[in-house]
């Protein structure tokens, strides 16, 4: 009974604690990592605690990714029967690292002071969200620090310390005062962090923004079906469609906007080739003489005659239509974009359309537009912290997420990349401008408040102006190496002291 009540916590916490489209309350999220210690600290030993968590973390991540067996049932022309068990299967993936946590704790119990289990806990947690973010191409969807998002104060810890790590003060916090059954002095310590995570980001959030610079940025979303964006007889439609809402946003505020963002694939067709169509969004751009980047598919040709290269491209237009740069996506997903393994299991189908395979490309460089440095990250690549630290490193002065959300319909997914997203900003100390097809398109300033935001399923444009360039690093990017490397050592070493001493004889929780 008591494993099923732990389950249950650790459920309703991230169910209703990460985003979704019908209630989220953000504070509900301390609940997960409350019911994941619960199920370490309520086993008799560390195996059936890493049973018990691993089907708590199963629940809990497979219920929020419900929305994975949308594309693969829609697009991957999989019956439900196969289609409908792809989130759990997400869900047990995700539920190794919650059961890894559990056991780990149940080993150190009994032989660690509750100080000290509290800092191993903290220090697991960050280990492996980072590692869960790296492993086998990284899935690090749903850090627990997403949650908080709505509650930006609770967020800007992350500029210290990284998003993994805050999520693991956050989960030290809620495991010490449990591990050290209730006692005053735990319960203390807990509280006087999880406040100074707070002060802290309430005095911060107080502060003006920093600038080196301000723009005016206009995200159009085209809002096209999915189902007909790669038939050719609509190709004209799409443009048609987002050439009326660019000039529209163009002349909104009778400034013209310095950035114009199109998302992900916006073009679907070869931009780099020479046509009416590549000619029209060229004039756009030279018309209002403004930047343009927007996505589109692109090959580069084999040497040899061996065929081609494809892309996931963001182009970059400038004032006067020429070519300004271009960046191809380098984190592909596997299964939409490419598929693992594809020679040796020709049966697998990948699931996005509009080409053969993606090969990632090699180049991470910031795209220069005037006073602009923009670090571009297409879809997926936004969730990875290491890929936004990478673009500032070389010299980004604002983010750019470009992405195509439509594959998950009115579901959880749009609304939870979004808040991964803001994670970055707060990260990395940069505006965040994200444009997307079918939404949710944002402004995201680096204290990751969402300062403008479109509807789903719209066709619109967002456009702000005041979006700040900068070029200060925060502390967390000047040390992420250091912080990760810490966590990675910290729980090893108290993981291995707690193996070399004898388990006290204690009374078991809640017994």
């Amino acid at each position: 009974m008591r494993h099923i009540i732990a389950t249950l916590i650790a459920c309703i916490g991230a169910w209703i604690g990460f985003a979704n489209p019908f209630i989220q309350v953000p504070f509900l999220i301390l609940l997960f990592p409350l019911g994941i210690a619960l199920c370490g600290l309520f086993a008799d030993t560390p195996a059936k605690a890493f049973r018990s968590a691993l089907i708590a973390g199963a629940l809990a991540y497979g219920g929020c990714m419900y929305w994975v067996a949308l594309p693969v049932h829609d697009y991957g022309n999989l019956p439900w029967i196969l289609a409908a068990p792809c989130p759990m299967l997400l869900g047990v993936y995700c539920g190794l690292y919650t059961g890894i946590f559990a056991a780990g704790l149940r080993l150190v119990q009994e032989r660690l002071h509750w100080l000290a289990t509290g800092l191993f806990a903290a220090a697991l947690w960050t280990a492996l969200e980072a590692l869960r973010g790296w492993l086998f191409t990284g899935f690090a969807w749903l850090p627990l620090s997403s949650a908080l998002v709505p509650v930006p104060w609770l967020l800007q810890a992350a500029s210290l310390i990284g998003a993994n790590a805050l999520a693991g003060l956050i989960a030290g916090s809620i495991a010490m005062p449990v591990a050290a059954r209730g006692k005053a002095a735990a319960v203390a310590v807990s509280v006087g962090v999880l406040a100074t995570i707070s002060g802290y980001g309430m005095m911060r959030t107080a502060q003006p923004l920093p600038s080196d610079g301000a723009i005016s940025v206009a995200l159009v979303q085209g809002n096209i079906n999915q189902a007909q964006k790669w038939d050719v007889t609509f190709q004209n439609g799409t443009v048609d469609r987002y050439a009326t809402l660019t000039e529209g946003a163009q002349t909104r505020d009778g400034n013209t906007p310095d950035l114009i963002v199109w998302p992900e694939t916006a073009l679907p067709f070869y931009f780099q080739e020479t046509s009416l169509m590549s000619a029209r969004v060229r004039k756009l751009a030279r018309e209002g003489h403004t930047h343009l980047l927007t996505g589109a598919p692109a090959y580069t040709p084999i040497p040899d005659g061996g065929g081609y290269r494809m892309h996931n491209r963001a182009f970059l237009i400038g004032p006067d239509g020429s070519n300004a740069g271009f960046y191809d996506k380098e984190h592909l997903v596997p299964f939409g974009e490419y598929v693992p393994f594809g020679e040796y299991l020709p049966f697998l189908n990948k699931l996005v359309q509009g080409g053969g395979d993606f090969v990632p490309g090699i180049k991470s460089t910031p795209l220069p537009a005037g006073q602009m440095d923009l670090g571009v990250l297409i879809c997926y690549e936004t969730i990875f912290p290491e890929l936004a630290q990478a673009r500032v490193a070389a010299g980004a002065n604002l983010l750019v997420n470009i992405s195509n959300d439509a594959w998950f319909g009115h579901s959880s997914a749009p609304f939870q990349h979004l808040q991964m997203s803001a994670l970055r900003a707060v990260e990395q100390g940069r505006w965040l401008v994200r444009g997307t097809n079918t939404g949710i398109s944002a402004i995201i300033d680096p204290y990751g408040r969402i300062h403008a935001h479109s509807s789903l399923f719209r066709a619109e444009s967002v456009v702000a102006s005041g979006v700040g360039l900068l070029s200060v690093m925060t502390p967390f990017h000047r040390h992420r190496t250091a912080i990760l490397t810490a966590s990675f050592a910290l729980a090893l070493i108290l993981g291995g002291v707690a193996c070399l001493r004898p388990a006290r004889e204690q009374v078991r929780v809640l017994d």
